[in-house]
């Protein structure tokens, strides 16, 4: 069994006892108890594959919450002497500073103050940064503003895509001799990709099929020197406009072939109480699936704030969580979107993979939804949030329906295991965006290995 499967069953629930011990922050605790546990013969098969993935989350997750509040607030201070605590403590309460308890102790978490210059223009001023904005964000018309333009216009908009990506396994970590197999993502067959092309793979690895639900290189061998794991691909990338003021007019897909898009998948995508009363006061009174969708994807990009967050590996119930507190990520806010449009009754799916920009590569998730005489259409909740934080309407409304061609997308499912399945554990069991290595007696996290993205061309064509 691939135990990356074990996760499925985290909803099961620990133990009242080890729980406490994990809330309170005594993983060590935790842990030993987990381990008695499983010593057990009669412990059940759902209970133990929960405590197996928990003992694996409480290991991972303290090096994600590294600063006591005197060492949050000292960081803060470097670039902005005058910040005061009572703004770090309004942000902590408005949750947009995250923290948890080590052995009683809030401890915070590591990319706090990357979320406070990436979401607040204000703090990114005082600070002295000058934030990524994909879309090239100051100039007179950015490229996504243009890119939006000419598809409303033409009704389409095409690119011809050059990526190359590497992992390797930090250097200190190496032995000569060692057994490594590493995985790298690579563009999958889907509706937008056509013309994929793997130029060059380094050292020679094996490319699974362009079907593969989550489609990578794979290399595995024993290596005398470190090895770097590369791959050079081209795809084009095509996305049409759609209208959705206008009819639809593209054939019904049958109840069958919706139906996988309709299921629960343990243990993000879950019809708990509070997810289904949300999608039922959300969508109330809506027969229309499309009007479904849109108040799911209204709900979310215009009252969720986006903030970094912790390894996945290390999170439960993502979807439900992202809708009691309001923030998240790419991959929780297409989460939540799937997951309430799938409880409404309205097929929905996960992609992801890369942006792919002139000047800019890096890690990205969205969702699919079905509207009956529209076929499949794209939600991208946070580029919808980034619009609502410029105040563009415009663009917060084109992310619902259509979608960029500035994509490479690698994955159509969400919790799909590889081609050649991984041994021990992924750093992300989840999603697939970076790549992933492991030894023969190990997975690697992702602080032991070095990942790059680079886009070497990006055209209109």
């Amino acid at each position: 069994m691939d135990i990356n499967e074990t996760f499925r069953s985290l909803n099961v629930g620990l133990p009242q006892d080890i729980l406490r011990l994990k809330i309170y922050g005594d993983f060590d605790e935790a842990v030993r108890l987990i381990d008695q546990r499983l010593a057990r013969p009669n412990i059940p098969q759902g209970l133990r594959s929960c405590m197996t993935a928990q003992r694996e989350m409480m290991l991972r997750t303290p090096p994600d919450y590294p600063y006591s509040r005197e060492e949050a607030l000292a960081l803060v201070r470097e670039r902005i002497p005058d910040f005061t605590e009572a703004e770090f403590d309004q942000r902590v309460d408005d949750g947009r500073i995250g923290w948890i308890y080590l052995k009683g102790e809030r401890r915070y978490f590591d990319r706090f103050f990357e979320t406070m210059c990436k979401t607040d223009a204000d703090i990114a001023r005082r600070a002295g940064v000058q934030t990524q904005n994909t879309g090239g964000a100051g100039r007179e018309e950015d490229r996504l503003e243009r890119c939006l333009r000419l598809m409303r216009t033409n009704g389409s908009m095409s690119c011809r895509i050059r990526v190359r990506t590497s992992i390797r396994m930090k250097d200190e970590l190496f032995t000569p001799g060692m057994f490594l197999r590493a995985h790298l993502p690579i563009p999958a067959a889907c509706a937008q990709q056509s013309g994929i092309t793997i130029e060059e793979i380094t050292p020679n690895g094996t490319a699974a099929p362009e079907t593969a639900p989550q489609r990578t290189v794979c290399w595995e061998g024993t290596w005398r020197e470190n090895p770097s794991f590369s791959v050079v691909y081209s795809y084009i990338h095509t996305e049409k406009y759609h209208d959705l003021t206008l009819p639809g007019t593209e054939p019904f897909l049958s109840e069958a072939e919706l139906a996988p898009f309709l299921e629960e998948e343990d243990p993000h995508i879950v019809f708990t109480p509070y997810i289904r009363t949300l999608a039922a006061e959300l969508t109330g009174g809506v027969g229309d699936t499309l009007e479904k969708a849109r108040r799911i994807y209204d709900f979310i990009t215009l009252n969720m704030k986006y903030t970094y967050m912790p390894a996945y590996f290390g999170l439960e119930n993502i979807s439900e969580n992202c809708a009691r507190n309001f923030t998240g990520d790419c991959g929780v806010f297409a989460l939540l979107f799937i997951t309430l449009c799938r409880c409404a009754g309205v097929p929905a799916q996960w992609q992801s993979g890369l942006v792919a920009e002139p000047d800019y590569c890096g890690c990205h998730d969205w969702a699919r939804f079905y509207a009956p005489g529209y076929g499949w259409l794209y939600a991208d909740p946070a580029y919808g949030i980034a619009a609502v934080r410029r105040d563009d309407e415009a663009r917060r409304k084109f992310y619902f329906g259509s979608m960029d061609p500035y994509r490479m997308v690698a994955n159509n499912r969400f919790q799909a295991s590889f081609t050649v399945e991984k041994a021990h554990w992924r750093a992300d069991p989840y999603d697939n965006q970076v790549g992933e290595l492991e030894t023969a007696d190990q997975g690697l996290r992702n602080e032991e290995f070095e990942d790059t993205m680079e886009t070497l061309l990006c055209e209109e064509v």
